[in-house]
């Protein structure tokens, strides 16, 4: 299967368990790994693949719109949208909080989930 990654969108949400995450909001970062396959006659034609461009909207979409409390619940969403889109079999969204409030954590937090596919 073919590949397409986008890296790091980033967004500003309000999701999150903490009233302070609802309210004050921070910073979101998606990536995204679509498997699609590239293997018929191309032509150097955007019509003729899976648009990230549309990827990256579905993941404003989600992230700017209705607020929730898990990122597995943000990275479901995500995935389900971009597996409704014409090309695209399989999709892995990793949705990650680079600064969460909890305290001892330098790295950030994230989930990975991978939806479709056989």
């Amino acid at each position: 299967m073919d590949r397409i990654i986008v890296e790091r969108i980033t967004c500003f949400g309000y999701h999150g368990v903490l009233l302070e995450e609802q309210t004050m909001g921070q910073e979101f970062q998606v990536s995204l790994e679509l498997g699609v396959d590239l293997t018929g006659e191309l032509d150097d034609q955007i019509d003729n693949v899976p648009d990230y461009r549309v990827a990256v909207s579905i993941v404003e979409e989600v992230l700017y719109g209705r607020s929730c409390r898990l990122l597995e619940t943000l990275a479901v969403r995500i995935a389900d949208k971009l597996l409704a889109l014409p090309g695209i079999v399989e999709a892995t969204v990793e949705v990650r909080k680079p600064n969460p409030p909890i305290p001892g954590v330098q790295g950030g937090v994230s989930v990975i989930i991978t939806r479709g596919g056989s």
